[in-house]
Protein backbone atom coordinates (compact mmCIF):
# COMPACT_ATOMS: atom_id res chain seq x y z
CA UNK A 1 0.00 0.00 0.00
CA UNK A 2 1.30 3.46 -0.90
CA UNK A 3 2.17 6.07 1.72
CA UNK A 4 1.56 9.80 1.60
CA UNK A 5 4.08 12.52 2.41
CA UNK A 6 3.47 12.11 6.16
CA UNK A 7 4.31 8.41 5.97
CA UNK A 8 0.76 7.22 6.72
CA UNK A 9 -0.76 4.40 4.70
CA UNK A 10 -3.48 5.48 2.33
CA UNK A 11 -6.17 3.80 0.27
CA UNK A 12 -5.31 3.74 -3.45
CA UNK A 13 -7.50 6.04 -5.57
CA UNK A 14 -10.11 4.41 -7.75
CA UNK A 15 -9.65 5.36 -11.40
CA UNK A 16 -12.18 4.56 -14.10
CA UNK A 17 -10.84 3.40 -17.46
CA UNK A 18 -12.53 4.84 -20.52
CA UNK A 19 -14.95 2.72 -22.55
CA UNK A 20 -13.32 3.61 -25.86
CA UNK A 21 -9.60 4.09 -26.48
CA UNK A 22 -9.04 7.81 -27.38
CA UNK A 23 -6.77 8.89 -30.22
CA UNK A 24 -4.53 11.34 -28.33
CA UNK A 25 -3.57 8.98 -25.55
CA UNK A 26 -1.28 11.08 -23.35
CA UNK A 27 -3.61 14.10 -23.47
CA UNK A 28 -6.59 11.93 -22.64
CA UNK A 29 -4.76 10.45 -19.65
CA UNK A 30 -3.82 13.96 -18.53
CA UNK A 31 -7.42 15.17 -18.73
CA UNK A 32 -8.69 12.13 -16.84
CA UNK A 33 -6.12 12.46 -14.05
CA UNK A 34 -6.53 16.24 -13.89
CA UNK A 35 -10.25 15.81 -13.33
CA UNK A 36 -9.61 13.21 -10.62
CA UNK A 37 -7.14 15.49 -8.85
CA UNK A 38 -9.14 18.71 -9.07
CA UNK A 39 -12.38 16.97 -8.04
CA UNK A 40 -10.65 15.59 -4.95
CA UNK A 41 -10.97 11.95 -5.98
CA UNK A 42 -7.17 11.89 -5.71
CA UNK A 43 -6.60 14.35 -2.85
CA UNK A 44 -3.53 16.53 -2.20
CA UNK A 45 -0.74 14.65 -0.47
CA UNK A 46 -1.74 11.29 -1.91
CA UNK A 47 0.29 9.44 -4.50
CA UNK A 48 -0.73 8.36 -7.97
CA UNK A 49 -0.86 4.63 -8.67
CA UNK A 50 2.43 3.21 -9.90
CA UNK A 51 3.18 3.05 -13.61
CA UNK A 52 2.05 -0.57 -14.19
CA UNK A 53 -1.32 0.16 -12.58
CA UNK A 54 -1.83 3.30 -14.65
CA UNK A 55 -0.86 1.43 -17.81
CA UNK A 56 -3.42 -1.28 -17.04
CA UNK A 57 -6.15 1.20 -16.08
CA UNK A 58 -5.83 3.29 -19.24
CA UNK A 59 -4.58 0.60 -21.59
CA UNK A 60 -1.53 2.57 -22.66
CA UNK A 61 2.25 2.14 -22.66
CA UNK A 62 4.70 3.31 -19.99
CA UNK A 63 5.96 5.94 -22.39
CA UNK A 64 2.47 7.41 -22.61
CA UNK A 65 2.09 7.40 -18.81
CA UNK A 66 5.47 9.09 -18.34
CA UNK A 67 4.53 11.75 -20.88
CA UNK A 68 1.25 12.31 -19.05
CA UNK A 69 2.96 12.61 -15.65
CA UNK A 70 5.41 15.15 -17.04
CA UNK A 71 2.46 17.18 -18.31
CA UNK A 72 0.78 17.00 -14.89
CA UNK A 73 4.03 18.23 -13.31
CA UNK A 74 4.16 21.15 -15.75
CA UNK A 75 0.62 22.08 -14.69
CA UNK A 76 1.69 22.08 -11.03
CA UNK A 77 -0.66 19.21 -10.15
CA UNK A 78 1.89 16.62 -9.07
CA UNK A 79 5.48 16.30 -7.94
CA UNK A 80 7.44 13.20 -8.99
CA UNK A 81 10.33 12.28 -6.68
CA UNK A 82 12.58 9.24 -6.74
CA UNK A 83 11.62 6.92 -3.90
CA UNK A 84 8.42 8.81 -3.04
CA UNK A 85 6.37 8.24 -6.16
CA UNK A 86 4.25 10.93 -7.78
CA UNK A 87 2.52 13.07 -5.14
CA UNK A 88 -0.49 15.31 -5.70
CA UNK A 89 0.37 18.90 -4.79
CA UNK A 90 -1.78 21.36 -2.79
CA UNK A 91 -4.30 23.41 -4.82
CA UNK A 92 -2.18 26.53 -4.25
CA UNK A 93 0.43 25.02 -6.58
CA UNK A 94 -1.95 24.33 -9.48
CA UNK A 95 -1.64 26.47 -12.61
CA UNK A 96 -5.18 27.75 -13.06
CA UNK A 97 -4.23 29.54 -16.25
CA UNK A 98 -3.67 26.15 -17.86
CA UNK A 99 -6.85 25.44 -19.86
CA UNK A 100 -7.13 21.81 -18.73
CA UNK A 101 -6.71 22.68 -15.05
CA UNK A 102 -9.01 25.68 -15.25
CA UNK A 103 -11.67 23.71 -17.07
CA UNK A 104 -11.66 21.04 -14.37
CA UNK A 105 -11.65 23.67 -11.61
CA UNK A 106 -14.67 25.41 -13.13
CA UNK A 107 -16.60 22.18 -13.62
CA UNK A 108 -16.08 21.21 -9.97
CA UNK A 109 -16.60 24.71 -8.55
CA UNK A 110 -19.79 23.84 -6.66
CA UNK A 111 -19.42 26.75 -4.22
CA UNK A 112 -18.47 29.22 -7.01
CA UNK A 113 -15.19 30.20 -5.36
CA UNK A 114 -13.24 29.93 -8.61
CA UNK A 115 -15.93 31.72 -10.61
CA UNK A 116 -16.14 34.56 -8.08
CA UNK A 117 -12.38 35.03 -8.32
CA UNK A 118 -12.53 34.81 -12.10
CA UNK A 119 -15.15 37.56 -12.27
CA UNK A 120 -12.96 39.69 -10.02
CA UNK A 121 -10.03 39.23 -12.38
CA UNK A 122 -12.23 40.07 -15.36
CA UNK A 123 -13.52 43.20 -13.66
CA UNK A 124 -10.06 44.49 -12.76
CA UNK A 125 -8.35 43.67 -16.06
CA UNK A 126 -11.17 44.67 -18.40
CA UNK A 127 -11.67 47.93 -16.50
CA UNK A 128 -7.98 48.69 -16.98
CA UNK A 129 -8.19 47.84 -20.67
CA UNK A 130 -11.32 49.97 -21.11
CA UNK A 131 -9.37 52.90 -19.66
CA UNK A 132 -6.50 52.18 -22.03
CA UNK A 133 -8.89 51.91 -24.98
CA UNK A 134 -10.36 55.31 -24.12
CA UNK A 135 -6.87 56.76 -24.53
CA UNK A 136 -5.41 54.87 -27.50
CA UNK A 137 -8.33 53.53 -29.57
CA UNK A 138 -8.46 54.69 -33.17
CA UNK A 139 -11.55 56.00 -34.92
CA UNK A 140 -11.85 52.62 -36.64
CA UNK A 141 -11.82 50.92 -33.23
CA UNK A 142 -14.60 53.18 -32.01
CA UNK A 143 -16.72 52.53 -35.11
CA UNK A 144 -16.27 48.79 -34.64
CA UNK A 145 -17.43 49.01 -31.02
CA UNK A 146 -20.47 51.04 -32.07
CA UNK A 147 -21.30 48.54 -34.81
CA UNK A 148 -21.27 45.62 -32.35
CA UNK A 149 -23.36 47.65 -29.93
CA UNK A 150 -25.97 48.13 -32.65
CA UNK A 151 -26.05 44.38 -33.24
CA UNK A 152 -26.58 43.85 -29.53
CA UNK A 153 -29.55 46.23 -29.62
CA UNK A 154 -31.14 43.99 -32.24
CA UNK A 155 -30.39 40.74 -30.41
CA UNK A 156 -31.68 41.42 -26.89
CA UNK A 157 -34.78 39.32 -27.65
CA UNK A 158 -32.60 36.36 -28.65
CA UNK A 159 -30.38 35.64 -25.59
CA UNK A 160 -28.36 32.87 -27.24
CA UNK A 161 -27.23 35.22 -30.02
CA UNK A 162 -26.86 38.14 -27.63
CA UNK A 163 -24.41 36.21 -25.44
CA UNK A 164 -22.13 35.45 -28.39
CA UNK A 165 -22.15 39.06 -29.58
CA UNK A 166 -21.61 40.22 -25.99
CA UNK A 167 -18.30 38.32 -26.00
CA UNK A 168 -17.35 40.05 -29.27
CA UNK A 169 -18.16 43.47 -27.76
CA UNK A 170 -15.85 42.93 -24.81
CA UNK A 171 -13.15 41.44 -27.00
CA UNK A 172 -13.25 44.38 -29.42
CA UNK A 173 -12.66 46.81 -26.58
CA UNK A 174 -9.74 44.70 -25.39
CA UNK A 175 -8.31 44.78 -28.91
CA UNK A 176 -8.67 48.56 -28.93
CA UNK A 177 -6.67 48.80 -25.70
CA UNK A 178 -3.61 47.28 -27.42
CA UNK A 179 -3.03 45.28 -24.22
CA UNK A 180 -2.29 41.90 -25.75
CA UNK A 181 -1.25 40.22 -22.49
CA UNK A 182 -4.37 41.31 -20.63
CA UNK A 183 -6.55 40.21 -23.53
CA UNK A 184 -4.87 36.79 -23.62
CA UNK A 185 -5.48 36.26 -19.90
CA UNK A 186 -9.15 37.21 -20.18
CA UNK A 187 -9.71 35.10 -23.30
CA UNK A 188 -8.20 32.08 -21.51
CA UNK A 189 -10.18 32.33 -18.30
CA UNK A 190 -13.44 33.48 -19.87
CA UNK A 191 -13.47 30.69 -22.45
CA UNK A 192 -13.39 28.10 -19.67
CA UNK A 193 -15.90 29.94 -17.47
CA UNK A 194 -18.41 29.97 -20.32
CA UNK A 195 -18.43 26.15 -20.38
CA UNK A 196 -20.09 26.13 -16.93
CA UNK A 197 -23.86 26.45 -16.57
CA UNK A 198 -23.42 28.12 -13.18
CA UNK A 199 -21.46 30.92 -14.85
CA UNK A 200 -23.84 31.48 -17.75
CA UNK A 201 -27.13 31.17 -15.87
CA UNK A 202 -30.34 31.46 -17.91
CA UNK A 203 -30.45 35.02 -19.25
CA UNK A 204 -33.74 36.34 -20.55
CA UNK A 205 -34.67 39.39 -22.63
CA UNK A 206 -34.85 41.69 -19.59
CA UNK A 207 -31.36 40.67 -18.47
CA UNK A 208 -30.00 41.21 -21.97
CA UNK A 209 -31.57 44.68 -22.15
CA UNK A 210 -30.05 45.64 -18.81
CA UNK A 211 -26.66 44.33 -19.84
CA UNK A 212 -26.83 46.30 -23.07
CA UNK A 213 -27.74 49.50 -21.24
CA UNK A 214 -24.52 48.98 -19.31
CA UNK A 215 -22.64 48.28 -22.56
CA UNK A 216 -23.88 51.61 -23.87
CA UNK A 217 -22.50 53.42 -20.81
CA UNK A 218 -19.09 51.84 -21.48
CA UNK A 219 -19.23 52.87 -25.14
CA UNK A 220 -20.26 56.42 -24.24
CA UNK A 221 -17.25 56.81 -21.95
CA UNK A 222 -14.97 55.39 -24.63
CA UNK A 223 -16.28 57.83 -27.22
CA UNK A 224 -15.85 60.67 -24.74
CA UNK A 225 -12.20 59.62 -24.28
CA UNK A 226 -12.84 59.32 -20.54
CA UNK A 227 -10.46 56.62 -19.15
CA UNK A 228 -11.72 56.73 -15.57
CA UNK A 229 -15.36 56.74 -16.62
CA UNK A 230 -14.80 53.83 -19.02
CA UNK A 231 -13.06 51.81 -16.32
CA UNK A 232 -15.83 52.45 -13.81
CA UNK A 233 -18.56 51.60 -16.31
CA UNK A 234 -16.84 48.36 -17.34
CA UNK A 235 -16.26 47.20 -13.76
CA UNK A 236 -19.85 48.03 -12.80
CA UNK A 237 -21.16 46.11 -15.80
CA UNK A 238 -19.11 42.94 -15.24
CA UNK A 239 -19.80 42.80 -11.51
CA UNK A 240 -23.46 43.72 -11.92
CA UNK A 241 -24.08 41.14 -14.62
CA UNK A 242 -22.52 38.42 -12.46
CA UNK A 243 -24.55 39.41 -9.39
CA UNK A 244 -27.75 39.13 -11.43
CA UNK A 245 -27.08 35.64 -12.77
CA UNK A 246 -25.10 34.16 -9.84
CA UNK A 247 -27.04 31.41 -8.02
CA UNK A 248 -27.83 32.66 -4.50
CA UNK A 249 -27.12 29.43 -2.65
CA UNK A 250 -24.93 27.15 -4.77
CA UNK A 251 -24.05 23.73 -3.52
CA UNK A 252 -22.92 20.29 -4.68
CA UNK A 253 -25.11 18.61 -7.28
CA UNK A 254 -27.66 16.09 -6.09
CA UNK A 255 -26.41 12.51 -6.09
Amino acid sequence: MAKNVSGRAEEPPVLKPWPKRPARLAQAVVENLTDSIVSGAIPPGSTLPVEPELCETFGVSRITIREAVKSLEAKGLVLARQGYGTTVTPPEEWNLLDPVVLSAAVQHDDELVVLDHLVGIRSALEAQMAAQAAEVATDDDMRAVEEILSRLDEETAVPARFIETDVAFHDRIMQASRNRLGRSVIRTVHAQARTAFLYNGTPDTAMCEQANAEHRKVAERLLARDPQGAAQAMAAHIEGAWSRRRPPNPGPPAS
